[in-house]
């Protein structure tokens, strides 16, 4: 089960004038609890006004190695939503010597090193995940290979401009690096502009040959990463080799069809090992039907994005709002968005620990 700890702020740095770094120090005793997989995210909650608030950021730094010990140091990237109510205070309050709770890690956005060729596709702060599943990539696996095409506003507004750049020295024949500015020129490389669809389309297979990457990544704003897999389902990549997660989702971004739900329901769900069976109330969905009854249910965004509330869907059935973090042979295999879920039948049972 994810828990949350209290953990210290050892250094928080200025990537660009709306995003930072911060480095978080874990104690011995917890090192194997935050131990990760490259590419998974930490939630970080706190305070206001009596309300908590939950948002998840993920992990830049490397993942340690599978027979050492866990990490000591932690390592997120935020950027500055507007309005956003976590992100204003990790640029403007956190210090260090602060601590924040701190969710041990989750997300299925990863790569086990292995040998062979892969890519990815990232706008903005995506490349926060795929930064550390590039830097493992690449330590680990001699025989592997990388294809980072990166977009951004700006140089100004690139985020880890320095770490990939190391990165890119440390192995300049095994990481190709390919870099589009939406509103800048670049003295060298390729035009400005939006890496959407139909340019996708025709850069990818210039850039690499399409059909033996093995495992393609696509992080960032919705737009970005529909029009990317869209781009190489039309290239005949099978979907099985693409792998996605979505930041700044809007909120009218497919929106799921509108069933009736039954007038009573209940919800059975199992949860570190303990059951317990509620009425859903008009208009809940299942996890907060469940958080009433369980606030140790995991949850981080509430959004359908980061997926910390999967569980399996043991009997009934479910309308799903919005989905934005189960892969297609999860949802065949019955996980569900815990918060985005709400009954169809007047039973529906979950189980959060399959």
């Amino acid at each position: 089960m994810a828990r949350f700890h209290p953990l210290p702020v050892a250094a928080v740095d200025r990537l660009t004038d709306d995003s930072v770094a911060l480095t978080l120090s874990v104690p011995p005793e917890l090192r194997e609890e935050y131990r990760h997989a490259p590419g998974q995210h930490l939630a970080l909650r706190r305070q206001v006004d009596g309300k908590e608030i939950r948002r998840t950021y993920s992990i830049c730094s490397p993942a340690p190695d599978p027979a050492g010990e866990g990490p000591a140091l932690l390592r997120v990237g935020v950027r500055l939503v507007e309005g956003g109510a976590f992100s204003a205070y990790a640029l403007k309050e956190i210090n260090v010597g602060d601590e924040l709770e701190v969710m041990t890690p989750a997300g299925r956005f990863t790569l086990d090193p292995a040998p062979g060729l892969y890519a990815a596709v990232v706008g903005g702060s995506g490349i926060t995940p795929v930064l550390s599943i590039v830097a493992t990539l690449l330590a680990r696996e001699p025989a592997a290979r990388f294809c980072l095409i990166r977009s951004d506003r700006t140089a100004a507004s690139t985020m880890f401009l320095e770490e990939v750049a190391d990165l890119k020295d440390r192995y300049p024949q095994r990481l190709q690096l390919v870099t589009v500015l939406s509103r800048e020129e670049q003295q060298a490389g390729l035009p400005s502009g939006r890496l959407d669809q139909e340019r996708l389309s025709g850069l990818l297979p210039a850039l690499l040959p399409v059909e033996r990457v093995a495992g393609w990544f696509l992080c960032g704003p919705y737009g970005l990463v529909q029009g990317a897999e869209r781009a190489l389902r039309e290239l005949g990549v099978a979907r099985d080799r693409i792998h996605e997660e979505i930041f700044h989702v809007d909120a009218g971004s497919a929106p799921a069809a509108m069933v009736p739900a039954p007038a009573h329901s209940t919800v059975t769900a199992r949860l570190d090992g303990r059951g317990g069976t509620w009425p859903v109330q008009d208009g809940e969905s299942l996890l907060e039907t469940v958080l009433r009854n369980r606030p140790d249910a995991p949850y981080a965004c509430k959004g359908g994005v980061c997926g910390t509330c999967r569980a399996f869907l043991v009997e009934g059935e479910v309308r799903m709002d919005r989905n934005f973090a189960l892969e297609t042979e999860e949802t065949e295999a019955g996980y569900v968005l815990a918060c985005q879920s709400h009954p169809l039948t007047e039973k529906v049972e979950l189980d959060f620990d399959r």
